[in-house]
């Protein structure tokens, strides 16, 4: 009888007692333990097991639990018996930030403080332990929701003393998702006050902290130690690129080919690979996606579990904001190609809409990305230089759907206008592309200071995605690259000679030059002749009268085409 998947189940005594499908990753408990770091940060994907494993940890250590001895038989941790006697032997304080995301900093501010009383509730025995004074005793009850940004910063170092005082041991501190709240004050931007309070939080709570035996904390980026951990120089950081730890989350191939082979889905081995392997963690290559594996387990079918499981609007925001670059390297990775990137694993949020290499080091941190190649030791100038490419087939799905999505979200259909392109009907092609043009072309844009002039650059290159996203199984679609005596816009080849190639010129007016629209979008078309275009699918055997060429003539959010 196969076992029974808990989907979405992140407390590990509940998985145990009930004996659901489980991967045993206790072993993580002796290694974080014998490492003997105090405070340790570990990044890992969304839905990597982060939030079971600190479940694990908090049932494992917390004297709270000091019974359950038995959800650990059986498994790793198990088999060396001086781990017995830890277990259920220290106070833990555990607590996440995963479900704090709000659209403003007062009302983050709020949760995080919500957050911090509940916490002093759960320990209110030790108010009337009689082991504290009467100035701890005063703290405890200002710990309100009214409380101050200091009282705030101080809650968790306190609570270390109280508890420390009733126990007479240090406590153990986890705290998982740490960044989420972080990422949510980059999208709507309430950055530096987060970041602020924050700051000041985890240096009570992991630095000055006399009381703290030894402290983790989980979430998906390691953010810039100027922005978050100025003060905390005892954090050991334990990244994708990291040793440590490199198979305690995610499933190993051994540990897929086990549970394929209890659900009776070993044929299908191959296939699971394909969508859900890819992850890199270390020198670790085949780590599989835990979440997308066990929804397979379930349900015996395949599809886009991770992707799904949030609105990837970070992803999407650094994107659709990105440079051109960034868009045409996406191109590339769609295409099943690498790319070259610089990686500096310290993501500064603030600096995502004017840095590529900040967006690179998100994407990768995040598991959109894998290291195919490591920058090469001693040479300084590829120190930083990775070879990456897209995770995987799921991961793929995921910006095809999200590239689509861009303009199938108009009140437009955007297949009509993949119709009239492929038919030549140039009146619904204008007549969209001014309707879609007026809606999206802000989301496009980007920078503190933007101007008109690269607002439809960036417009054309996100439009470019979509394309890729919706042709890619009839087109082989690029974008300013080399071809004749210049660098075209964009280039369609088709991949079956039955259909009709493209190339699209892309200009905006010059009022110096051009009076109207009408002559912008006849240099358009003059560029494609002059710079010998074409030069490229010639070259591949496409006859002449099979290529097409558009001019797209934009003038602030009006756009014409011929």
């Amino acid at each position: 009888m196969k076992p029974v998947v808990s989907i979405g189940n992140q407390d590990f005594k509940s998985i145990r007692e009930n004996n659901y499908f489980y991967v045993d990753k206790t072993d993580f408990i002796r290694e974080w333990w014998e490492n003997s770091d105090i405070a340790t940060l570990i990044t890992r994907p969304r839905r990597f097991g982060k939030t079971l494993n600190m479940s694990m940890l908090e049932y494992f250590f917390s004297v709270k639990y000091a019974g359950n001895s038995n959800i650990f038989e059986g498994l790793s941790i198990w088999n060396n018996k001086k781990y017995h006697e830890l277990q259920g032997s220290y106070p833990v304080i555990f607590f996440s930030f995963a479900d704090i995301k709000a659209d403003t900093f007062k009302n983050a501010r709020m949760e995080i403080i919500h957050k911090l009383v509940t916490l002093y509730d759960n320990y209110s025995f030790l108010r009337a332990s009689g082991k504290l004074h009467d100035k701890s005793i005063s703290f405890f009850d200002a710990v309100n929701d009214q409380m101050d940004d200091a009282s705030a910063a101080l809650a968790i170092n306190h609570i270390s003393y109280y508890l420390y005082l009733y126990y007479g041991k240090k406590v153990i501190i986890l705290l998982d998702e740490y960044d989420t709240p972080l990422q949510e004050a980059y999208i709507n931007d309430y950055w530096s006050e987060m970041s602020s309070f924050i700051r000041n939080l985890f240096n009570s709570a992991f630095k000055t902290n006399p009381y703290m035996e030894r402290g983790i904390m989980t979430g998906i980026t390691r953010i810039s130690k100027e922005s978050i951990f100025s003060d905390l120089n005892n954090l050991e950081v334990v990244t994708t690129t990291s040793e440590k730890y490199k198979t305690a989350f995610g499933f190993t191939e051994k540990e897929v080919k086990d549970a394929l082979a209890k659900f009776g889905l070993s044929e299908n081995m191959d296939k699971v690979k394909t969508w859900y392997d890819g992850f890199c963690f270390g020198s670790s290559k085949d780590i599989y996606n835990p979440w997308s594996v066990t929804k397979y387990l379930d349900s015996g079918k395949f599809g886009r579990y991770w992707a799904n499981t949030s609105s990837n609007s970070l992803v999407g925001k650094i994107i659709k904001e990105g440079t051109p670059e960034i868009k045409t390297a996406m191109e590339d990775l769609l295409a099943g190609k690498q790319i070259e990137a610089t990686i500096d694993e310290e993501i500064v949020f603030n600096q995502l809409d004017q840095d590529d290499t900040a967006t690179w080091s998100l994407l990768l941190a995040s598991g959109y990305l894998r290291v195919d190649v490591m920058p090469e030791c001693g040479n300084e100038e590829l120190e930083d230089i990775y070879k990456l490419s897209l995770t995987n087939f799921e991961v793929k799905k995921m910006f095809q759907k999200m590239f689509q999505g861009w303009f199938k979200n108009v009140s437009f259909h955007y297949n009509a206008f993949i119709k009239a392109l492929l038919i030549g009907d140039v009146d619904y092609m204008n007549y969209y592309m001014n309707k879609i043009a007026l809606q999206t072309f802000s989301s496009f844009d980007t920078g503190k200071h933007p101007s008109d002039a690269s607002e439809p650059e960036r417009f054309y290159h996100g439009f470019v995605l979509g394309l890729v996203a919706e042709f890619t199984d009839k087109y082989h679609i690029t974008s300013n690259r080399e071809s004749g005596f210049g660098r075209y816009d964009v280039m369609m080849e088709p991949l079956e000679n039955t259909l009709p190639a493209f190339v699209l010129e892309f200009k905006v007016i010059n009022p110096v030059k051009e009076k109207n629209l009408k002559e912008t979008l006849k240099n358009a078309l003059s560029q494609i002749d002059e710079k010998a275009y074409d030069t490229e699918l010639l070259a591949r055997g496409i006859a002449k009268e099979k290529i097409r060429h558009y001019g797209f003539a934009f003038e602030g959010k009006n756009v014409l085409i011929g």
